[in-house]
C-alpha cells in the first residue's frame, strides 16, 4: 500500500466533517487487482447483512445464495493437527469449501500474540463466536487467510483464475490500457446496447467489437466512471462534463459506502519471545526471512488472524446511545429523504434494533499506526477498530470527459456523527481491552495515539456536536482531535453501481445488467448496495461467480 509501483493512490476529495482531510485509496495495479495486494484475510459475512441484500428488492439475492456461490470457489486446506489453534480451526470444518481453486489456509506462523487478543477480548464480555463461517459473526475466532500452504504464497485473482486459463485461445488480455468508452447503439425497444469499446494503450486509440456482453470490472472506485464516460448516469453529472446523455441513470456514482478504522500501537516487553514483523525493519533480518520464507517458515508466513465483531453496546454504553440518537435522527428527518436513502435507512435501522455486530477488532503483528513513529529493535502489536455499518453515503463521479483524469471521490466521512463517535468509544474499549488479561502482561507501553490525546489542549480542539444542546462531557471527546487527524479508509469501498431496484436509485439488476442495457453488466464490489461486516474478499468472488452463472444460463 502506498507504493506506486504495485498500486494506483487516488486522492479522496477534502472531507469537510474530518477537518477537511484528504485520505488515500489505494487500489492494486497489477493483474488480480486488489487481491494482489491485501491482507488476504478470508471473512465470511454475516448471514443477516448479505439477507439485507435481498430485503433492498433482490430476490434471490440471500445467504443461502451467496454461501452456495462461494463455496464452488473455496479450496480450504485444514491444519493438520485438527486441535490446532486451541481448537478454533474446527470452526471451519463443513463450513468453507474444500475442493474449488482458491486456496484458503491457516498460515504456520505462531499465533500465540493472536490467542492472547481473543482471551482478552473474552474477558472484557466478547465471547467465541458460534458460527463465524457460517454466518453468526458476533464474537471472536481466528479467520484463514487466502495462503497456499503448498507453495507459501498469496491465492489471489491471478493465481486461481487467470493463470490455469491463460492459454484458452479465447482469451486475451492486454495490461497498461485505459478504457476511453463504451460504444453504443439503441435497439428497436428504445434499450441502450454495447457495440463495442474504445480504449487507449501504447499512446493510440483503439476499438474493439463486442459480439455478445461488455462487462465493466474495473473495480469499486472505477466502474461508474466508466459508465458516466459511456454516456450512462446522472444527467447533470453528464452535463457537467460534456459527455452526451445515452441513457439518463440517477445512481451511478451515488450510495458510495466504506468502512472506517483507527489503528493503536502498543509496545512489547523486551522479554516478548514471539516474533512480529517489526523484523523486517533490520536489513540483516530482512534478508534472513526472505531466505525462510521459501521453506515456509519466518514472519513472511505471518497473516492477519484474530478478528472480533461485536455491537455498539458492547463497546461502550456512549456507543450504544450514539448510534440510538442516530437512530431517532433519522426518524425524525425520515420525509426529507429521497426514497433510495429511505430504502438504506430502513435497513440500518432494522440493524440497530437487532443489535448487528458492525463494531470490529483486528490485531496485527507489528508497528502500523500514527503518529509516533517505532523504534529500533523493539516489538509491537496494532489493534485497529473499524466501524462497519457507517450511515455516511458519499459519491464516486466523473469531473472531465478524459479518462485520463480521475474521478471524485468523496466517502462524505463522519456526515453521520454516530460514524465518528463509534470509532472514537472504540479507543476507550482498545485501552481497556489491552489493561486486561493476557495482553495485559506482555505490553509495556501505548505509543499510538498515546496518553498526550487526553490532554485539555487537544479536547479544546475538539469539533462542535451536532447536538449543541446536548450536554457534552470531555470523556465522550477526548479522542476526537486524534481519530479525526489518523483514520483511514479499509480499502472497502462500495455501492457506486448498487444492484437494487431501478426506482431505489439501483444502477443494475439482480443478474448484475444495468437498467436500460441489453447487455452490460456491471461485475465487481461496486454493485454491492449496502455495506456488511466482514472483509469483502470472499463476496467479491461469490460476485464473479453469479455474474458467470447469469451469463452462462444466457448462451
Amino acid at each position: 500500500f502506498g507504493n506506486d509501483a504495485y498500486c494506483w493512490t487516488y486522492k479522496v476529495a477534502k472531507q469537510r466533517h474530518a477537518g477537511d482531510r484528504e485520505n488515500v485509496w489505494d487500489r492494486g495495479k497489477g493483474l488480480g487487482g486488489t487481491s494482489a495486494i491485501n491482507f488476504m484475510c478470508y471473512l465470511r459475512p454475516s448471514k443477516d447483512d448479505i439477507d439485507d441484500i435481498e430485503r433492498l428488492g433482490n430476490p434471490g439475492w440471500n445467504w443461502a445464495h451467496l454461501d452456495r456461490l462461494i463455496k464452488k470457489l473455496e479450496g480450504y486446506v485444514p491444519p493438520p493437527d485438527p486441535d490446532a489453534l486451541n481448537g478454533l480451526a474446527r470452526l471451519a470444518d463443513g463450513r468453507l469449501g474444500t475442493g474449488g481453486p482458491l486456496k484458503i489456509s491457516y498460515p504456520p506462523a505462531g499465533t500465540e500474540l493472536e490467542m492472547m487478543t481473543l482471551k482478552s477480548l473474552n474477558e472484557v464480555g466478547v465471547p467465541i463466536a458460534p458460527d463465524p463461517f457460517g454466518g453468526n459473526i458476533d464474537g471472536v475466532w481466528l479467520t484463514p487467510n487466502a495462503y497456499d500452504p503448498a507453495s507459501h504464497t498469496r491465492s489471489y485473482a491471478v493465481t486461481t483464475f487467470y493463470r490455469p486459463n491463460q492459454d484458452r485461445p479465447n482469451l486475451h488480455v492486454l495490461t497498461e490500457a485505459v478504457v476511453g468508452h463504451i460504444l453504443t447503439e439503441r435497439d428497436g425497444d428504445g434499450d441502450v446496447t454495447a457495440t463495442g469499446v474504445e480504449f487507449y494503450h501504447g499512446g493510440m486509440k483503439y476499438t474493439v467489437k463486442a459480439g455478445r456482453e461488455v462487462i465493466v470490472s474495473a473495480g469499486a472506485l472505477k466502474s461508474a466512471q466508466v459508465l458516466e464516460l459511456s454516456g450512462i448516469g446522472r444527467k447533470v453529472v453528464l452535463e457537467k462534463i460534456n459527455v452526451p446523455v445515452v441513457l439518463d441513470l440517477p445512481g451511478v456514482g451515488q450510495n458510495v459506502q466504506e468502512h472506517v478504522l483507527h489503528g493503536m500501537t502498543y509496545e512489547l516487553k523486551d522479554d516478548v519471545p514471539y516474533e512480529t514483523i517489526d523484523l523486517l525493519r533490520d536489513p540483516v533480518q530482512a534478508a534472513k526471512h526472505r531466505e525462510l520464507h521459501a521453506t515456509g517458515t519466518g514472519v513472511h508466513t505471518t497473516g492477519m488472524l484474530a478478528f472480533g465483531y461485536m455491537p455498539p453496546a458492547s463497546v461502550s454504553p456512549t456507543a450504544e446511545q450514539a448510534i440510538q440518537r442516530a437512530k431517532a435522527d433519522i426518524l425524525r428527518n425520515w420525509a426529507t429523504y429521497p426514497p433510495e436513502l429511505q430504502a438504506q435507512y430502513k435497513v440500518e435501522i432494522a440493524r440497530i434494533e437487532r443489535q448487528a455486530p458492525s463494531c470490529e477488532i483486528v490485531m496485527l503483528k507489528g508497528f502500523l499506526g500514527l503518529p509516533n513513529p517505532p523504534e529500533p529493535g523493539k516489538k509491537y502489536i496494532n489493534l485497529f477498530s473499524m466501524i462497519n455499518h457507517a450511515l455516511s453515503r458519499g459519491t464516486i463521479h466523473a469531473i472531465s470527459s478524459d479518462p485520463s483524469v480521475e474521478p471524485e471521490f468523496d466517502p462524505h466521512y463522519f456526515e453521520q456523527e454516530s460514524d465518528r463517535k463509534i470509532l472514537e468509544e472504540q479507543v476507550h474499549f482498545i485501552r481497556k481491552l489491552t489493561s486486561t488479561g493476557p495482553l495485559k502482561d506482555v505490553i509495556t507501553r501505548e505509543v499510538n495515539p498515546g496518553l498526550e490525546v487526553q490532554s485539555e489542549e487537544q479536547i479544546r480542539g475538539m469539533s462542535s456536536y451536532d447536538h449543541p444542546g446536548d450536554l457534552v462531557t470531555d470523556l465522550e471527546h477526548r479522542h476526537s482531535d486524534w481519530v479525526e487527524k489518523y483514520f483511514s479508509t479499509v480499502w472497502h469501498t462500495c455501492g457506486a453501481c448498487s444492484m437494487m431496484p431501478r426506482e431505489k436509485g439501483g444502477v443494475v439488476d439482480t443478474k448484475l445488467k444495468v437498467y436500460g442495457t441489453t447487455n452490460i453488466r456491471v461485475v465487481d464490489l461496486s454493485i454491492l448496495p449496502i455495506h456488511m461486516a466482514a472483509h469483502p474478499l470472499s463476496t467479491v468472488y461469490g460476485i464473479a461467480e453469479h455474474a458467470l452463472e447469469c451469463i452462462l444460463g444466457t448462451m
